[in-house]
């Protein structure tokens, strides 16, 4: 269940503003964010749109540029995707030997498909766990194999890291580990 509350919490520790600042930006008392962050009162629309305005910081576009230079040069078995719509942003060149197909074919496009039962499992739980509501930002699944003959996917572990994109929206780390 989503509670905004907790996330006021999170992102006001994050950013090390005070209850009593936040309150004083948003024109109301220090216990009207206290009781917000509680669950003991509820935040209008309004109000916690007001909030995000102040307290998410956005990454700048070079920041993506610059993820994306990392991921495409690790040497670790790493690819990026949209966290929402699992569209390929980046793969490492390791990754890319996985498969066996045009690895720029596969940008841009869903992976969801050649997700294995295991991955698709893990998937369906991610709300229940607080993941899109950034309760938890990494996670380690086991992968299962696919059998896809075109992006395979071996059985093992993977680790999942969820980052902010400067447009907005949450993009995934996919990591194997060893």
């Amino acid at each position: 269940m989503h509670h905004p509350g907790r996330t006021l919490r999170r992102l006001r520790l994050l950013q090390r503003m005070k209850q009593s600042h936040l309150a004083e930006r948003l024109d109301v008392n220090q216990a009207t964010v206290s009781r917000w962050e509680c669950g003991l009162l509820p935040m209008s629309w309004d109000q916690q749109a007001a909030a995000w305005r102040l307290l998410v910081v956005r990454p700048a576009p070079s920041q993506d540029a610059a993820l994306r230079r990392l991921v495409e040069s690790s040497a670790r078995k790493v690819h990026l995707v949209c966290d929402r719509t699992h569209r390929l942003l980046a793969a490492s060149p390791t990754r890319q030997a996985e498969w066996h197909t045009d690895p720029a074919q596969l940008l841009g496009q869903s992976l969801i498909g050649y997700a294995s039962p295991e991955i698709l499992t893990a998937e369906a739980t991610l709300d229940s766990l607080g993941w899109h509501d950034g309760h938890l930002s990494c996670l380690t699944v086991e992968t299962g194999a696919n059998a896809d003959p075109q992006v395979p996917i071996a059985p093992g572990r993977a680790l999942w890291e969820r980052i902010m994109l400067a447009d907005g929206s949450a993009g995934r780390l996919v990591t194997t580990l060893a």
